[in-house]
């Protein structure tokens, strides 16, 4: 198998700290977190910056910048921007595809609408085509979030009409409330529908967390793990850090077997060019 390239997802864009009390905020908060939790072994980190005043997400290019510049400064990470926004806000597209002018290595394209937060997380095919060809253009490849099986379809779709290229990258999203559940039957039920040649990763939310990351181990996936995505280091404790999620999987990983793939090896597993500063 190959090494597993861990993901640390820092923050997200709605988890408060009435909820979440250690969850990063501020630019240089989220610049911590991430340089924390490459020195525990992530390669890749997913980014969200929070507006400081109210604490919730936001697609300020500046925000971006303060937490994307000094980690190209003093790590080698793979970074991948959200294009999100706040799901179920449903930011304007302009403003969605804002973070892709600082030139990610990778960002999220979630390929499908669905309840989330509360109301409808819209990403119409206008959407959709709109941020395939924007990707394309500032280079960016495409972390494909999918959520349910539809979703699935439609990324394949989008191959076939030339819209995404190969090799595709895949991030299954298992365990929100109104997407796939994370189970074992699910993450298969999906992953038997991967294209040749591509990559995938695993997300469980909450409670899914651990078992879809041993998910993703044993059937030579990678993990991605994090504030955004689960709190908990284990029931009832709070994880302090992403660091501390990262640490865990690492362990995991080694006791399995499989080594810790490094940035530089995870470009290469993900067909991206080599480091530049």
């Amino acid at each position: 198998m190959d090494k597993v390239i861990i993901t640390a997802a820092i923050t997200g864009s709605r988890m408060m700290r009435d909820v979440a009390p250690y969850i990063p905020i501020t630019p240089e908060e989220i610049f911590l977190s991430a340089y924390e939790a490459w020195q525990a072994g992530a390669a890749i980190c997913h980014l969200h910056v929070r507006d400081p005043e109210t604490g919730l997400g936001s697609q300020d290019v500046g925000l971006f910048r303060r937490v994307v510049e000094p980690l190209r400064e003093k790590t080698d990470l793979i970074l991948s921007l959200t294009t999100s926004g706040i799901p179920g806000r449903n930011l304007p597209v302009e403003e969605r595809l804002a973070p892709l002018c600082l030139k990610p290595e990778l960002a999220s394209f979630d390929a499908g609408s669905i309840n989330l937060g509360g109301d409808v997380f819209i990403n119409t095919p206008d959407f959709l085509d709109r941020a395939a060809a924007a990707m394309k253009e500032a280079g960016v490849k495409p972390e494909i979030e999918i959520f349910d099986l539809g979703m699935m379809v439609t990324a394949l779709r989008m191959r076939k009409e030339g819209k995404l290229e190969d090799p595709l990258h895949f991030q299954f999203v298992m365990g929100t409330p109104w997407g796939a559940p994370a189970t074992p039957k699910a993450l298969l039920h999906l992953h038997d529908h991967l294209p040749e040649r591509c990559t995938w990763s695993v997300i469980g939310i909450g409670s899914g967390h651990l078992p879809m990351a041993m998910m993703g181990l044993i059937m030579g996936g990678h993990i991605r793990v994090g504030m955004e995505d689960n709190i908990y280091l284990r029931r009832g404790v709070p994880a302090k850090t992403n660091a501390e999620l990262v640490e865990r999987v690492v362990r995991l990983a080694r006791e399995y077997g499989r080594e810790i793939s490094t940035p530089a090896e995870a470009r290469s597993l993900l067909h991206l060019p080599p480091f530049k500063r």
